[in-house]
């Protein structure tokens, strides 16, 4: 029966000082059905499927993350395609994206406002898409004419980034470059990124070390050298008063506001989910 083999699963990643949870999510990957229905229901791997999960059960035992074995990772609304190469997205970075959407209502409940003018929106470092896409996914559904650009240097993670693109048939313009030279000439109204942050010789869980791409990871010995180039590019194309929206490491709170107060005022500080430090707004000055 699944359950006795699941039982015994669940012990073998707890031994492993892994989330039990997650033999019941290989399961129902492997069974194309929900999780609950694990539950509600009665299950019984064929030989191939048994194979198959002893297979990934090893695989994640070893910490290979749960969102590689089985190709996706939810965010907000939508469920986006991934693997080696690019970052998995994560719960917090989800309220950039409700940030970014207070934003655009904003701009576009203004009187000054042009209904047949899209507001622009740049994600940097776009990764897997998962900021982009959502914002554009959204603003869609609210009726927010929007034009998001999606920058992104890495090749691995570009094509996951078009994979989601298609997968979810928004626009979104992909502009392969690194950030410091991205958009020239170009000015818009919204800047979100997610930059790499993480200090040097942090330690990270097994799961993260030596599976999810270092260069999408580490921002330096401090953690600040790649953030302060994002928000460099931030300022470059940011129309005046437009926003930047910017997620960082817990211990940078003060050195990256110190930072934005060269060009940018309307400086505020938000906590994550676990009520840590997570991501900063500003404002660029005229």
């Amino acid at each position: 029966m699944l359950k006795e083999r699941l039982r015994a699963a669940r012990r073998e990643l707890a031994d492993a000082s892994i989330s039990e949870v997650d033999a019941e999510l290989l399961a129902a990957f492997i069974l194309g059905v929900g999780r609950m229905d694990l539950h509600a229901k009665e299950f019984t791997f064929t030989k191939e499927q048994e194979e198959e999960f002893l297979s990934l059960l090893a695989q994640r035992k070893l910490g290979k993350p749960l969102q590689y074995l089985t190709g996706e990772a939810h965010f907000r609304y939508l469920t986006f395609d991934v693997g080696p190469g690019v970052l998995i997205p994560r719960p917090e970075t989800e309220l950039l994206v409700d940030a970014a959407l207070v934003e655009i209502e904003r701009i576009q409940s203004s009187p000054n406002w042009r209904s047949n003018v899209r507001t622009s929106v740049v994600d940097l470092g776009a990764g897997s898409g998962a900021i982009a896409i959502s914002i554009a996914d959204e603003a869609k559904r609210r009726a927010m004419p929007t034009q998001v650009v999606a920058v992104e240097h890495e090749e691995a993670a570009i094509k996951w980034l078009e994979r989601n693109i298609a997968k979810h048939d928004v626009d979104v313009r992909v502009i392969e470059s690194d950030v410091a030279t991205a958009l020239d000439g170009v000015k818009c109204d919204l800047v979100v990124a997610n930059p790499p942050y993480i200090p040097e010789g942090t330690a990270l869980p097994k799961e993260v070390v030596g599976h999810e791409p270092a260069s999408a990871l580490f921002g330096g010995i401090a953690g600040l050298e790649i953030p302060t180039r994002f928000i460099e590019s931030a300022a470059r194309i940011l129309k005046a008063g437009g926003l930047l929206l910017l997620e960082h490491h817990e211990s940078q709170k003060e050195a990256l506001a110190t930072l934005l107060k060269a060009e940018f005022n309307e400086i505020s500080h938000f906590l994550d989910l676990a009520e840590r430090p997570r991501w900063i707004s500003a404002r660029r000055m005229s």
